[in-house]
């Protein structure tokens, strides 16, 4: 019997978004819906399992959660990259790590839905009429605005390519964006202080890294302008939160919409979630019912086929499998 675990299902999706019968009877599958943030609790979770499918980033498998789980011989992640998937590790353990395929707009509607809703004072519209009131706010539009894409990579330049349709003006800057990309998108390619004191709202779609981590901080945030937004659907950890927090506690810019944050689940006393200037999603990027099914149907065929002797999407080559 092999026992496969399928970890952070928070909406109890990955047994109706997947044929997991494909397995067949020599495998059973545990579906666990609560996150758990301990590695301690983790690995007492999954000494058992032979297979553990991760959902992104929610559970990382750093190399002391790895050495503590002698059982696990296949690791799956959603997606074809992990960056709290320690690959390294899992490849001297004997680990093998297999990914799955994914689409590439859903974030980058996400995006556009935080933008509107911050332009347009959706949510707080929508929290007022159920409450008995009428136009309680006055939004903006965006034709004519300015805006600024820190990252003009797959998702960013998606995000481009709607906000040249709003009749935006777009900028765009990062580290290693030439002209040539920039105006690929019709953006225009400026430095970093020009993209954060221009914007009238700044979207930021980089990879995190060392070298994006805290890249956006406290005199980043003071360039912007009073009015101006800002949106990360993208990791957390890109902008400096406690920096963020502050800048919006002393309105000195207008407002956030984050999908993404430093610790996530967000805590229940984070001091965003009393933040009358920010809209927060949890991390809705990637959660569309046609992702998932991309992602738990390849998931079943990564194990299907591991079960059978070989590795399908396999992102690591262990010397000496499990």
């Amino acid at each position: 019997m092999v026992k496969v675990a399928v970890l952070d299902d928070y909406q109890s999706v990955a047994l109706e978004t997947a044929d997991w019968s494909r397995l067949g009877p020599d495998a059973q599958v545990d579906v666990f819906q609560d996150h758990l943030a301990d590695e301690g609790d983790v690995a007492l979770r999954l000494r058992d399992h032979e297979v553990v499918v991760g959902m992104r980033e929610r559970t990382p498998f750093q190399r002391s959660l790895l050495e503590r789980l002698p059982n696990l011989r296949l690791l799956i992640t959603t997606g074809m990259g992990n960056a709290s998937f320690d690959m390294s590790a899992a490849a001297d353990l004997g680990i093998t790590v297999c990914g799955t395929g994914g689409l590439p707009y859903p974030t980058a509607e996400l995006t556009w839905a935080l933008i509107l809703a911050l332009f347009r004072k959706i949510p707080n519209e929508d929290r007022a009429t159920r409450q008995g009131s009428w136009q309680v706010s006055l939004g903006e539009g965006l034709q004519g605005k300015t805006l600024g894409i820190m990252g003009l990579g797959r998702l960013g330049s998606q995000v481009a390519t709607v906000g040249n349709a709003f009749g935006m003006e777009v900028l765009a800057w990062s580290q290693n964006l030439t002209q040539e990309r920039a105006s690929e998108f019709n953006a225009k390619l400026v430095s970093k202080q020009e993209l954060l004191s221009q914007s009238d709202v700044m979207s930021i779609h980089l990879v995190l890294s060392d070298r994006s981590r805290g890249l956006v901080d406290m005199e980043d945030l003071a360039l912007m302008k009073p009015s101006a937004y800002l949106v990360n659907t993208s990791r957390g950890p890109i902008v400096d939160e406690n920096a963020l927090v502050e800048a919006l506690q002393n309105n000195t810019i207008a407002g956030a919409g984050l999908d993404v944050f430093d610790v996530e689940p967000l805590p229940l006393d984070h001091p965003l979630r009393n933040l009358p200037n920010t809209v927060l999603t949890p991390h809705l990027g990637y959660v569309t019912a046609e992702t998932y099914k991309i992602f738990y149907g390849d998931a079943v065929e990564d194990i299907a086929s591991f079960m059978d002797g070989a590795a399908v999407r396999a992102i690591n080559n262990p010397s000496n499998p499990r």
